[in-house]
This record gives structure tokens, sequence and C-alpha cells, in this order.
């Protein structure tokens, strides 16, 4: 979004003493106030008829001048995106994006980016905790909890890309606009963003003063404070502090001690300066800091898998180690080991924009970001002492250098181009402490597992370089030629290496094949992907845009970090290929009913080779990343916004997607079938559907404001997310099926000035018909399939005031 305060010319105001702003901000801090900050943009009648007689050419007549202001005030406003690295409306971008303002964010209650997947279409956010979690567009980038490899979704964060989707799973704080871009992006936003981007765009520093706070209290002990301050330093400098707190008891319940599981404590701020000593060059530096601590990613058993000549594996194996059976698809768990998710996060990043005298713009970012996840998981899930604690630990470094220069616009023809450079350092630590039942639930020969703790740790580190231009040929005034390239090259090094057991039987070498020594060595991967775009668009009105495109998009070689099958099948069975994507779009965007009516709609057909997703190996009871063949995504999307009378704004949208595998002879077999004797190695999964693809998304949700004669003004607001079934495992087992839901949420609530501030009071209830679903489902050991629910009905209260 721009920003529409320019120093040259600059509102009334009085610089903040710096000594008020430093305690001003520590008292934010110390309060835990999280500052999403609402700009105040309500427009009274008399700005609008000032607006329209401008418009209209000086006419002063009353009558036309209401009318005109009427209509003025019914139209929907300009959306500004950053898709081509310049600011422009998005109904002239030739590219599917949907863009969510911050009031819609609020509107709906959508304060993680987990819930994002509410509002927009062709998009799921499976999520159990921070490390697994993965962002998909289209049915591509189920890839959850896959360190040796970058996500097909690339997410950014004030133009700076996030390595780790577990680094956007914070809560969205003081949040401008989100935009969703579909399709392979590799061109312009770097790295391996062959299925999409989420583009996360936060609020400016402004030159004048900007304060909010914000309190929200719930059902199942939530509660949220969120705070914002912004304002000017001195005339070239603004600065803004932005922090949260947010806590939850959860709505798991733990039937061994009566525990309420899958909640907890997150917390964070971010701290801004922007400095424009003139109208040629601004300098903006962000630092931030997130923390979390807390029981997520408690799964609940969906289904103990097939029961084969009369027995059930899970079953049988569970109640002879002396388990409490929890009945499946129950918000109930029986652990007795402890549950916990401890992540710490940070970063700061710079960046400079210049205009140069010849009207071109040269834009540097340079950014360092970590992230830290310690996991303790009881994952026997059924108070059997089997499994007493597991998980991956991850310690992950990541920098990053972009310079781009952008030509000025308004010639026949215009361009991008720049250079890009990344760094990773990854460390993790697997851990596995059996319990004295582990043999009798594995099903191993006593003393193979029974009391044993295996540890291993993985390395990878990686550079990436990229070199990327864009340019659009005008040759017409409507019509427009869009071509890109990409190049990127990398280099990663890694090593796997998971040392001798200890305890147990581990002295006498009895322990079980999964939990011996094993070191891969240096493992060295070196790749080029190259990314390129070919778009063609015509503008047959001022109402109507048509476009064509085609991408080629890759994501480059990545490596398992966990030994899995790697001693019997070698280490080059850690490595992961190649995944390219061929993309093809046809659509339009349109604006119609004067202004008041957006629709756009568009077909897409994508074939992937060497699609990266991830498998599970039932003998290493851990799940690992591997090339499943040859994909194809292909499908229709439309979406809507329309204002048809002032204050109501509907917004609808939607997608067919049907996700295939087109080539994959070699995949792995659902239980139902390598249980069986004489089972196969392997099971062809041709023509059988991706993880996690509903074939149909439905979002619909609208918005009503009105003004009372005593100026407050009333609003409601209402939601409706449609996911059909899906696919919940690779091996596409009929015991792991997500089946479709509907999710309502509802709201309303009252807003009015007091003084020069405004005050909001809002009732919201998510969920409002209590629909137990799933998300996300998981193999587990013996057949059985847990999955994570979404969350139950919880309604709450939210006091807002902005001042």
């Amino acid at each position: 979004m721009k920003d529409r305060t320019s120093p040259s010319t600059p509102a009334p105001r009085r610089p903040i003493p710096a000594r008020h702003a430093l305690g001003l901000a520590i008292a934010l801090a110390g309060l835990g106030v999280s500052l999403p900050l609402r700009a105040a943009e309500r427009t009274t009648l008399a700005e609008a008829n000032a607006e329209v007689v401008g418009e209209a050419g000086g006419e002063s007549a009353p009558a036309v001048t209401a009318q005109v202001a009427s209509r003025s005030g019914q139209r929907l406003g300009t959306v500004t995106v950053n898709a081509r690295r310049r600011e422009e409306s998005v109904q002239d971008v030739p590219i599917p994006i949907n863009s969510v303002d911050a009031q819609t964010l609020e509107n709906h209650r959508i304060y993680r980016i987990q819930d994002l997947q509410q509002l927009v279409p062709s998009t799921n956010v499976s999520y159990v905790h921070a490390r697994q979690s993965s962002i998909s567009i289209r049915g591509l980038g189920n890839n959850p909890a896959s360190d040796g490899m970058e996500p097909a979704v690339g997410t950014y964060l004030d133009n700076v890309y996030l390595e780790r989707p577990g680094m956007a799973v914070f809560d969205l704080l003081d949040v401008e606009q989100i935009d969703v871009l579909r399709g392979p992006q590799g061109t312009l936003f770097g790295k391996n963003t062959t299925a999409g981007v989420v583009n996360i765009t936060s609020r400016k520093p402004t030159f004048h003063p900007e304060r909010s706070v914000e309190i929200s209290g719930g059902e199942d002990g939530y509660f949220q404070t969120k705070g914002s301050v912004s304002g000017p330093l001195s005339d070239t400098l603004a600065g803004r502090l932005s922090a949260y707190r947010s806590r939850d008891d959860g709505y798991i319940k733990n039937i061994h001690d009566g525990d309420e599981l899958n909640g907890g404590s997150r917390q964070g701020f971010r701290g801004q300066l922007l400095w424009k000593p003139s109208e040629t060059f601004n300098l903006r530096w962000i630092g931030e800091y997130n923390e979390e601590d807390s029981d997520n990613g408690t799964p609940t058993l969906y289904s103990s898998g097939p029961t084969i000549n009369g027995v059930n594996r899970y079953e049988q194996r569970a109640t002879a180690a002396g388990a409490r059976l929890v009945k499946a698809r129950a918000r109930k768990v029986d652990l007795d080991s402890d549950q916990q998710v401890t992540v710490f996060q940070g970063g700061t990043s710079l960046e400079a924009n210049w205009t140069l005298p010849n009207d071109f713009t040269l834009t540097s970012i340079s950014a360092y970001r970590w992230w830290d996840f310690t996991p303790r998981n009881d994952l026997d899930y059924l108070g059997i002492s089997a499994a007493i604690n597991a998980g991956v630990a991850v310690r992950d470094k990541q920098y990053s250098q972009e310079i781009r220069l952008a030509s000025p616009t308004g010639d026949v023809f215009d361009y991008v181009l720049g250079a890009y450079y990344f760094k990773k350092d990854l460390d993790n630590e697997t851990f596995f402490s059996y319990g004295p039942m582990a043999d009798v639930y594995y099903g191993t020969a006593p003393g193979a597992l029974a009391n044993v703790r295996s540890t291993g740790k993985g390395r990878i580190e990686t550079d990436s370089y990229a070199l990327f231009a864009q340019g659009t040929w005008h040759i017409t005034p409507k019509l427009e030629l869009t071509a890109g390239i990409r190049g990127t090259y990398e280099e990663k090094d890694a090593r796997v290496r998971r040392y001798a057991p200890t305890g147990g039987n581990s002295a006498s070498g009895t322990t079980a094949a999964s939990v011996r020594a094993y070191d891969s060595g240096d493992l060295n991967l070196y790749s080029f992907s190259p990314s390129g775009l070919l778009a063609l668009s015509y503008r047959f009105n001022d109402r109507w845009l048509g476009y064509a495109s085609l991408s080629h998009g890759e994501k480059s070689d990545g490596v398992n970090l966990s030994v899995s099958s790697a001693p019997s099948a070698g280490a080059d069975s850690l490595l992961v290929g190649t995944e390219r994507v061929n993309n093809a779009e046809l659509g339009f965007k349109s604006t119609l009913l004067d202004g008041t009516l957006l629709f756009n709609a568009n077909l897409f057909w994508a074939q992937v080779h060497g699609y990266q997703a991830n498998a599970y190996d039932p003998e290493a009871r851990s799940s690992y990343l591997t090339n499943a063949g040859d994909v194809r995504s292909r499908g229709l999307e439309v979406e809507t916004t329309w204002r048809p009378i002032r204050g109501l704004t509907i917004n609808a949208n939607g997608s067919f997607n049907d996700v295939r595998y087109t080539d994959y002879k070699d995949g792995p077999c659902p239980p139902e079938v390598s249980f069986r004797s004489g089972a196969p190695a392997s099971c062809d999964l041709t023509g059988h559907r991706v993880v996690g693809a509903s074939r149909w998304i439905a979002n619909l949700n609208g918005h009503y404001q009105w003004r009372l004669d005593n100026g407050l003004q009333p609003y409601v607001n209402a939601s409706y997310a449609f996911r059909y079934r899906a696919v919940g495992t690779m091996e596409d087992s009929e015991y792991a099926q997500i089946p479709s839901y509907a999710v309502v949420n509802l709201s309303t609530g009252l807003r009015g000035d007091l003084g020069n501030s405004q005050w909001d009071v809002s009732f919201w209830m998510k969920n409002a018909f209590d629909k137990t679903y799933y998300t996300s489902l998981w193999s587990a050991s013996n057949g059985g399939y847990t999955g994570i629910l979404g969350t139950p009905r919880t309604s709450g209260l939210t006091a807002r005031l902005d001042f």
C-alpha cells in the first residue's frame, strides 16, 4: 500500500518528544499490547461531496452533488498491490490475485495465517504446530516438516522471504493487507515459488499520530491484547511500535489428567523506523520478535485403520500394551507424558528506495531472520509408555539480500531487473525415547526398543544466487506483452547422522534396525533452476481486462534430514530431485455496475514433474520427502465483490480444482493393502488425488454497516467457508479421507466517536454451528491415523479504541 503522507506536505502535527515516545513504547511492550492499528478512514458526507464536485467539473447543484456523492460512496475502492514489484491496481495486473485488507481480517476475526483459507479460493493451510505447517495453492505444496526443502508456496513478510512456513504462524500483527498470488511466481518473487505466493504487508510508520489498543476475551480461556503507536519523531523520521499477547486453554481433553490441550500463549512485538529525508529517498528499518509456549500439535485418533481377517492391528497391539482406547473422532486423548511446543523467532530488515534523476527506482532489501523450535511429544497417544518423548528440534538462520532496479512507467516499454542472494543454515535434532511397552505396541522383538533412547542430527547449508528481469511492452494502449526470466543457482551441503542408541539392551546390540547408528557423510547438491513468464493482456475497455499466460517454475533439489530407510537404501535415498512446473492461465478481470461490482474468473492448467511430497515410513515411524511422480492440477477460479447499497459489501469466491497423479507407479501402499500377506512393496497411485486438495472450495462473506441519527455505527459480519472432502495422506487409504465441512463465523458490533477517537465493541462467534472437522491427517503406527481438529464453537467480546 502507498504511504499517503509525504514529508514535503505534512499534515499538521506535533512531533512526539523522544522521552515520551520511549516511555509509551515501554508501556505498550510491558502490557503485552499488540498494535494492529486501524487507520481511521472515515469519509464524511461533506468530504464525499467535495470529492465528487471535483470529478463533476465544478457542478454545484445540491441535487446533482448529493446523487453523485451517494454513488461515489457506494463504489468499491481501489486495491493497490505490489505483485509486479510496482504499486498498481489489482484489477490491472494479469495474475490471479486475492487481496485481503486489515478491516476484512478484523471483521471476520482472522488473526492467524491458518484461517486465511476461509477467505480466499484454492488455498489450504495445513497446521499442526509451527514446524509441521504448510501452505498449498491449487493442491500443490502440502509438504509440512520439510526441514531440508523449501516450500512450493513462498511466504513474504514486508518483501522478505520466509524460508520456513512456521515463521508465519504467529498472530497477524498490525497488518495492512495480505495478497495471495496463485500459480508460479518465481520470476519476481525470488526462491522457488512453484505454486504461488502469500505476501504479507504490515503498516508503515506514519508522519501523523496514530494509536490503537484492543482487548478480546472468549470461551476456552481465550484472551488477547493488542496495541500500536505510530507518529513522527522529527520532520524526517517516523516510528511505529506494535505488540500483542494471546493465550487460550485449548479444546482437547486429556483423560489421563483432565487437562485441556491444544492451547497456550503467544506474544511478540514489532518496531519500525521510517526515514524520509527527501522525496527521492526513504529508508525503512523493521525489527521483530515472537515466541510461543503451547501444547499445540495434539492430534486425536481419526481411525484405527483396517480390520483384516478379523484383526485390527492398531486396536490389538494397543490393548495388549494396556491402553484405554479413546473413541475415534472425539476431542479426547490419553497422554501420560508431556505435550509441549516452544518457539522463539525474530528478525530484522532494512529496505532502501532511491528515485534516481531519470525516474528509475533502485531498491535494496537486506534481511536476517532466526527461528528456534523445540517440541516434546507423547507419540503413542494412548497412555501406555510406548513413546515417552519424541520430536525434531530445529535451529534455523537465514540471510537475504535483494537489489532491484525499476524503470519509469508511461513509456512503450518498462521493466524491473535485479539480483538476489539467500543463505540458510539449519540444524535439527531428532530424538525418540521409547518406554517399557514399546516392543509390545510396535511389534518388535523383546528388548529391541523398550527403554531405548535414540538421537540424531541433521544439517543443511544453502547458498542461493539469482538474476532476474521482467519487462512489459505496451504494444498499443490496450495490448500488453509481459516477459520475465529468472536464473537461480544453488549449492547445498548436508549431513545426516543417527547416534548409537542408549538404554535398554543397546549394549548387547539387539536393538531394532530403526535406531542403530548411521552417518550419511557429506552430501553435496548443485542445481540451476530457471523460471519464466510470458503473458499477453488486452484491455477491451476501462471495465474489462483479458489475459493469457504461460509460466515455468522450478523448486531445486533437497535433502531428507531424517535417516528413514537410508541404512538399507543408501545415502542417495536421502536426496530429493528438482520439482518442475509448467502452468497456463486464461482469465479476465472486470469492474461493472458503475464501479460497485468486481467480477474476475480464470482457468488454469499446471503440469508438475517430480512433485516433492511427504510419505510415511512405517518401519522407521517417520515421514520423509520424496519425488512423487507427475501431477496435473487444473480447474476454474471465480471471485466477486459487490456493494449493492451503501454500507453493504458482499464477497464470494470459489474454485474447482482437479489435482491428480498422472504418473506415480511406485507409491506407498495403504495399510489395507500392505498388511495383507503377499502385499506388494509399492502401489501404483496413478490417477489418485493429491493430499489435501479439495475439489470444490467456496467462500461467502458479507459486511453491513450503517449510521444512526446519533452518529453511532452498528454493523454485522457473516462468513461461510465450505471445503469438499480431500485425501488425508499420500497413500490414499480409505481410512484417511477428510470429510467435507463448512464453517460459519458471525459477529456484530457498534462503533462510535469519542472526541477525536473512535471506539468499537463487538460480539463474535467462530464456528457458530460447532462443526467438528479435521484440517489434516497423519499416518500413525500399526495402520492407524491421527488428525488435527479444527477449533470448536468459540464466542467472545472485543473492545477497541483508536485515538
